[in-house]
């Protein structure tokens, strides 16, 4: 514990040398820092996802930074500091914990959620869906919706009517599709989208891993697509969509 200490303690001090001494740290304001720090989160999500535990070491040290950085711009506007801000979310996680911190019992991971959802709404909060960030992107954004919504009881009773849900929003789509509108195809795209997202979740399958990787999976293949033309010396414009295709099975039949 005291290793780790005397290394927060260092990250401090180096961030109050840096913001009285570097001429790009002083200048840096939390609106600067916000598309910087997005851009780190997303970084960390490419480590995780390819499993990769020294960028991962090294993302969260970016993201750390990023957290000392905020807290120090708090301190000299005299709104918070990094003690505030680390004493604030402990006292709240005590709160919202009472089955560790409390009498309260529970049952399993969906009491912890439920009770945490209601904590929240005696906290002030107007809604269960108040603490979704309306800058989240869509498909996280949809599955979050969802998840706490459902922590008050707003979802289907099974997977089965899940399913039912995505060939509704299926044959809507297809009607859309028929008359043409351009408005309503959107619309219905969108509803199959979230019905889709929702049986991710009765999966226990995180949407947006699932398409990340199959994104991953994609730009991997065409890759090979790519460098088996340069082989043959081929122009992709000029190949035929037969001929790339046999070359993606390979690459599938390859693992890749």
């Amino acid at each position: 514990m005291e290793e780790k200490l005397q290394a927060f303690a260092r990250i401090l001090k180096i961030m109050d040398e840096l913001r009285e001494q570097c001429p790009w740290d002083r200048k840096q304001t939390m609106e600067t820092l916000r598309p910087l720090t997005i851009e780190e989160t997303y970084e960390l999500g490419d480590a995780i996802l390819q499993a990769d535990m020294k960028d991962i070491k090294e993302e969260l040290g970016d993201l750390l930074l990023h957290i000392v950085f905020y807290a120090k711009i708090g301190e000299e506007k005299g709104a918070f500091d990094i003690s505030s801000v680390i004493n604030s979310l402990c006292e709240k996680l005590i709160h919202r914990h009472p089955h560790i911190y409390g009498d309260v019992k529970v049952n399993d991971e969906e009491d912890v959620k439920r009770n945490w959802e209601q904590l929240k709404l005696k906290e002030g909060k107007k809604s269960v869906l108040a603490g979704v960030p309306n800058s989240l992107p869509a498909l996280i954004k949809a599955y979050r919706i969802q998840d706490k919504a459902a922590q008050v009881k707003f979802e289907w009773d099974n997977i089965d009517d899940v399913w039912r849900k995505v060939e509704e929003e299926t044959a809507e789509l297809k009607e859309a599709i028929a008359l043409g509108d351009k408005v309503k195809k959107e619309e219905e795209f969108g509803d199959l989208l979230f019905a889709m997202v929702n049986y991710a979740r009765f999966l226990e399958v995180d949407p947006e891993t699932a398409l990340e990787r199959t994104n991953i999976k994609f730009i991997r293949r065409f890759k090979y697509i790519e460098e088996q033309a340069g082989k043959q010396s081929k122009d992709l414009k000029e190949m035929t969509l037969g001929e790339m295709d046999a070359i993606w099975n390979e690459a599938k039949a390859n693992g890749l």
